[in-house]
């Protein structure tokens, strides 16, 4: 069994004070995870390959779990911008280390058509983790969304 640990979390958009906490892994492919802050509880199971890379990262390859009690109903694959974040792609990628997740973090929708992405940013004066969330309205593509155009 894994245990990973995540830091503190600022989140961008609507969320602020995002924790992730102590997440235990069942086995080298699944992972529990969870985090949470003000106005913000995320939960659920990764599925990573067995074996990490060169700098002790996992790659997920599946997602399942909640945001605020939504359901979470993919990981956004993996070189791709989440919607309302281009150009900022993710490489889904986890890590018992330290630094668990890198700056491109990882990204997933939830069942009311909204979109998250919790990364590691090493920009920050006390480098931290942030979590990028997007709800609709927005056009796919387009670097604004939301009403205010």
């Amino acid at each position: 069994m894994k245990n990973l640990a995540l830091l503190s979390v600022t989140v961008l958009a609507a969320t602020s004070g995002l924790m992730f906490q102590t997440m235990q892994a069942a086995s080298a492919l699944n992972w529990n995870w969870n985090y949470s802050g003000t106005g913000i509880t995320a939960s659920g199971t990764f599925t990573t390959n067995d074996t990490a890379n060169d700098l002790g990262f996992y790659q997920i390859t599946g997602i399942t779990g909640t945001r605020n009690g939504e359901t979470i109903t993919g990981l956004q694959p993996t070189g791709t911008s989440i919607p309302g974040n281009e150009p900022f792609i993710v490489d889904n990628l986890i890590s018992l280390n330290t630094q668990q997740l890198t700056g491109d973090g990882f990204g997933y929708s939830t069942e009311q058509g909204n979109y998250s992405s919790p990364f590691f940013a090493s920009f920050l004066p006390t480098p931290g983790y942030l979590e990028v969330f997007s709800a609709q309205p927005f056009v796919p593509g387009e670097r604004k969304f939301g009403t205010g155009r």
